[in-house]
């Protein structure tokens, strides 16, 4: 089966209700709205990821001094395994690369492992951890730390997929 190629658009305050249902599907300790508000007012690139109009996902990454964050991707639980996450992913980095990162970072749950998978085939690498860095049921979770660097060229990006 083939899935829609995805379009992207800005996240608006005007999109945080649907944003938050996502958030609430998707993760035990979801964002609230007034993370995605501050995210949305200090200027971090907030983006939704649309499949024929209808918003199949969210992320947000800070750009600055050359690195990347990707602090937050999200895709809705009955649209996951379609290749939204790899296609969003390569979206974002494209625009890193347009504000001139050189390098892209995340922080994921070692127990996410879908999400480690789909990083992995995005050319990430697992180059540390942080301990105690996620809430979880039972107390704390470490977080398992990626990097991808980004080349300067976007034809080098398309060579990768």
């Amino acid at each position: 089966m083939t899935h829609p190629v995805l379009r992207f658009r800005r996240m608006t305050p005007a999109d945080l209700e649907q944003v938050i249902r996502v958030e609430r599907e998707v993760y035990e300790f979801p964002w609230s709205e007034r993370i995605f508000n501050d995210c949305i007012r200090v200027g971090y690139h907030c983006w939704l990821a649309l499949a024929n109009d209808v918003v199949v996902g969210h992320a947000v990454i800070s750009v600055t001094a050359g690195e990347s964050h990707m602090l937050n991707l999200s895709i809705a639980r009955r649209q996951q395994r379609n290749g939204y996450g790899r296609q969003f992913i390569e979206f974002l980095i494209e625009d890193a690369r347009a504000h001139a990162a050189e390098t892209m970072l995340l922080e994921v749950r070692p127990s996410n492992t879908a999400a480690i998978r789909c990083y992995h085939a995005a050319g990430f690498s697992e180059i540390g951890s942080r301990k105690d860095y996620y809430p979880a049921a039972d107390g704390r979770e470490d977080a398992l730390l990626f990097a991808r660097h980004i080349p300067s060229q976007p034809d080098a990006l398309s060579s990768r997929a």
